[in-house]
């Protein structure tokens, strides 16, 4: 052994190697993978695959394409970080019990909001919806910054345009290091009203307040219908929280099958499945009769 490499071994320090690394490796997950960009409200993932869906011309007025297509483009060119969360990632922008408004229109089995799961990529088909060409409108006319991708033989957007704040409108929910985030869909019509109030107050020159936004977007808009109880939670809002808390009510009809009475819920918080929520409700009411 070269006794020369002894000469190069540098002494660090093991604590601070370690908070930079853990800083360094908490940032590239934050920007990365795990958190949406407020400009777009798109993960890495989400952006990468809608992009490539422009590029392969998978436009609404165009015939759907199988999803393999799709996932293959996106992982040969943008994010070589395996086909299950790319398809994953599709799969959720296509099911409306999972956004306010879908960005994928799919076509075949994408899955229940019972929880099952969607058919393989081979079996599926998708394009994008009406809704998605807001937010990549114009990108090919320098309204955007562009920079290569992980081979640096593409070139991938670092945002795209987004017409509408799609952050508020669909929402999101992130696991990071050191942060998470889940911000709940909004109202369209409502949140562009406000972006209008903000853009009529800014000429005026005057400010804007958390009370006047509330007046024009009275809360979170779900896609499965659910009921919040209470406004206490919305009204947080105005105390600039991070953190606000609100409950929700699934609605349930009770058709007669065979004279006796069943329950069959039809409303419930799309991140929920109906299943969970009917047995949770199950097992309260047979709390309450046993007192």
């Amino acid at each position: 052994m070269d006794d020369k490499i002894f000469d190069q071994i540098q002494q660090v320090d093991l604590k601070k190697t370690m908070e930079s690394s853990y800083i360094d490796y908490a940032m590239s997950v934050i920007a990365s993978r795990a958190l949406p960009d407020v400009r777009d409200g798109l993960k890495p993932v989400q952006r990468r695959v809608l992009y490539s869906m422009v590029e392969l011309g998978n436009t609404p007025d165009k015939p759907h394409r199988k999803c393999a297509r799709i996932v293959g483009d996106t992982m040969g060119k943008y994010h070589p970080h395996g086909d299950s969360s790319i398809y994953g990632a599709l799969v959720n922008m296509a099911q409306d019990w999972s956004m306010r408004y879908t960005l994928v229109d799919g076509h075949g089995n994408f899955g229940s909001v019972d929880g099952d799961g969607a058919a393989a990529m081979r079996y599926t088909e998708a394009r994008l919806s009406k809704i998605s060409l807001e937010l990549i409108k114009d990108i090919g006319k320098n309204t955007v910054d562009f920079e290569p991708n992980f081979d640096e033989t593409e070139k991938e957007p670092t945002v795209l345009p987004s017409r509408y704040p799609n952050l508020l409108v669909n929402g999101t929910t992130g696991i990071a290091v050191g942060m998470a985030t889940n911000i709940p869909p909004h109202n369209l019509r409502e949140v562009v009203n406000a972006v209008v109030r903000l853009i009529d107050n800014d000429i005026e020159e005057k400010e804007t307040t958390i009370d006047e936004l509330i007046d024009v977007v009275k809360g979170p808009d779900f896609p499965t219908g659910g009921i919040i109880r209470g406004t206490s939670g919305i009204k947080e809002y105005r105390w600039h929280n991070s953190r606000n808390k609100w409950h929700q009510r699934g609605l349930q009809n009770r058709p007669r099958q065979n004279k006796s009475p069943c329950c069959h819920q039809y409303r419930a918080d799309g991140k929920r499945q109906k299943q969970n929520c009917s047995d949770r409700a199950a097992i309260q009411r047979k709390q309450s009769s046993s007192y």
